[in-house]
């Protein structure tokens, strides 16, 4: 099992543990992805590339972020995601859904 914190130039260090971990079959964890967005993109061609090379069978890559419109859509859809927020309940969860709704949403529909 291996960790770092993502962030402060850590991009070079995360890349060797990634490497490392597939090789040896151990688990990474790149936590705040959040605070490294910018290397994000290239993140993903390592992941890519990694798994593309037959990895150990052991081998797991964990990642962990702060959500942010800036992470990229290529690597979330290839991820499983997990959230760890509390609930806020029922009702706000509803006005929030009926709120982001727009007309053209709604109006979508022809008969």
């Amino acid at each position: 099992w291996g960790t770092i914190s993502l962030g402060q130039g850590q991009e070079p260090k995360a890349t060797k543990m990634l490497a490392d971990g597939a090789s040896k079959g151990f688990w990474v964890l790149l936590a705040n992805c959040h605070l490294c967005v910018h290397w994000l993109p290239s993140l993903e061609k390592v992941i890519e590339k990694t798994f593309e090379d037959k990895p150990h069978e052991q081998f797991r890559v964990f990642l962990s972020s702060s959500p942010t419109p800036k992470f990229p859509i290529q690597l979330l859809q290839n991820c499983i995601k997990m959230t760890t927020e509390p609930p806020r309940g029922l009702k706000a969860n509803l006005l929030r859904m009926i709120n982001s709704v727009t007309e053209e949403h709604y109006n979508r529909v022809k008969q």
